[in-house]
């Protein structure tokens, strides 16, 4: 029995390519599983098999339990002893720990051998997945070659060799792309997952990263670390745009990526079913990186706002189809290559805007500055957009506009500052004139002061008072907070009867 077991191992172990540790433990849980069975009752057995020799040992194994007032007796005295019987004979047992004897062992038979074949085949499936997964799990991100194994309705599964399987999901597929079982399909390692059942590899070839794993396979250049994709942005099997620089000035990053006659990016193009690849010029210089993402069309002008990270990119209007898109693929693809959102406009009607927008502003400092309007016009062409901006700009930065000298400089301030007071001044006063609205007046406990009160701070109707918190109540009025609770769920009853109405 002993040179039958240590046959088996070697054997098992050899044809599945597993350490023999793992071919042990599962023969020891079969006998395990066997000795059960032959005593026909649920106890719990335990196998220790001599690695060197193959004899096995088999003990029957409790585990150690206390019992207390409320438990009186064992629940499992097939696996379970108390403290107090186990220390009989192990004085220095603990709880917890386990008291096992010698018994026969079953003999590696037939049945034993038939009992051994699903844990052995079950720990060498999870073995091989556990492989896989040590393999690869430092490999995602990497390129894939792999053969079409299968195909299913949620996407490909591709054997990469050695009992291996990948799946290209559906998702993940590119649109309309088709394979025929034993195709070579190349992709882009997305995630490594351990599962108990199916694939483990999950790949890609739609991901944006694909593109760049592939061009660093075509262009020797990227592989050295001498040209960089920056970013890439795709419409899979349709259209993507790649973002390159390169880290020696000499050295034409485009160039290098279009290949002679095209093949580099002509490679790429055919893995990726025939996808057409722009390639980009990377500039620090977020609007200069814009004007060329938006390549091939040309931008007249650009407008960059800092504060909703947008930009908004006037063209003419013969070349306005071209700069947005089929389907606004093209400033779509661009957006996500620059990581701002860009906004095509036509530059006749934005120029005619533009001059709209001016003319408004010019008149507004000749009207508020007292100034004519050849300054008010110089004014708008240095940038100024409201009478506050000239009020608080440095005066430094002012004295920069060739026609200004410090005297007029202080003037512009200084009537722009008294137009700022006099405009904040009639704000308030237009605030303070306000009277409330009927239904505030009306509401029920609302006194006629109180609105009045309000309406000075901008409150002049129900709908105004049920916004509020009974806290910012407490600042508007001198009323107290048992009130104020009460005043604003009065306020909100018309919000309550239209959600009830619904």
């Amino acid at each position: 029995m002993s040179k039958e077991i240590l046959l088996v191992v070697d054997v098992v172990s050899n044809e599945k390519d597993l350490e023999k540790e793992v071919i042990f433990e599962a023969l020891e849980l079969a006998l395990e599983a066997a000795t059960v069975k032959k005593s026909g009752s649920n106890i719990n057995a335990r196998v220790v098999i001599d690695r060197d020799t193959g004899d096995y040992e088999t003990f029957r194994c409790w585990e150690v339990v206390a019992l207390d007032d409320e438990v009186v007796a064992l629940e499992n005295p097939e696996i379970e002893i108390t403290l107090e019987a186990a220390k009989k004979s192990h004085p220095n047992i603990e709880v917890g720990e386990m008291v096992q004897e010698p018994i026969e062992s079953v003999a590696f038979g037939r049945i034993s051998a038939q009992a051994a074949k699903q844990v052995i085949i079950q720990k060498v499936r999870e073995a091989e997945r556990r492989k896989v997964v040590e393999a690869y799990k430092d490999r995602t991100g990497e390129l894939i070659t792999g053969v079409v194994k299968r195909l299913e309705r949620g996407g490909i599964l591709l054997d990469l060799g050695g009992n291996v399987e990948a799946l290209v999901s559906r998702e993940d597929m590119i649109p309309r792309e088709s394979f025929r079982v034993g195709d070579r399909v190349k992709g882009f390692l997305k995630e490594v997952r351990s599962e108990t059942r199916g694939p483990q590899l999950f790949i890609s070839r739609s991901a944006p990263e694909l593109i760049k794993v592939l061009f660093q396979l075509e262009v020797p250049e990227i592989g050295d670390g001498i040209i960089e994709i920056v970013e890439a942005a795709r419409d899979p099997g349709s259209r993507a745009k790649i973002a390159v620089r390169s880290l020696d000035p000499r050295l034409d990053p485009i160039g290098s990526c279009v290949g002679m006659r095209g093949s580099r990016v002509q490679a790429v193009s055919n893995e990726l079913a025939g996808e057409r690849v722009d390639i980009i010029l990377w500039d620090e210089n977020m609007a200069q990186f814009v004007i060329n993402a938006m390549s091939p069309a040309e931008i007249s002008s650009i407008v960059v706002d800092e504060d909703t990270h947008s930009m908004e990119l006037a063209v003419a209007k013969d070349n306005l189809s071209q700069a947005i898109g089929r389907g606004g693929q093209n400033v779509r693809l661009a957006s996500e290559l620059t990581g701002w959102e860009l906004n095509v406009v036509d530059a006749e009607a934005a120029e005619q805007e533009s001059e709209v927008e001016a003319e408004k502003t010019k008149q507004l400092f000749v009207a508020q500055l007292d100034v004519d309007e050849d300054i008010a016009e110089i004014l708008v062409e240095v940038g100024f957009n409201s009478v506050e901006e000239i009020a608080y700009v440095p005066m430094n930065e002012m004295l920069e506009i060739d026609a200004f000298d410090k005297d007029l400089v202080e003037q512009l301030r200084n009537r722009a500052k008294d137009a700022v007071l006099i405009s904040a001044i009639a704000t308030e006063e237009k605030i303070e004139s306000r009277e409330p609205d009927e239904d505030l007046l009306n509401m029920v406990g609302m006194d006629k002061e109180l609105a009045h009160d309000l309406a000075k701070k901008d409150i002049v109707s129900m709908n105004d008072l049920a916004e509020l918190a009974i806290d910012d109540l407490l600042v508007f009025s001198g009323v107290d907070e048992a009130r104020a609770g009460t005043l604003i769920m009065t306020a909100r009853e018309p919000w309550f009867a239209e959600d009830a109405g619904e």
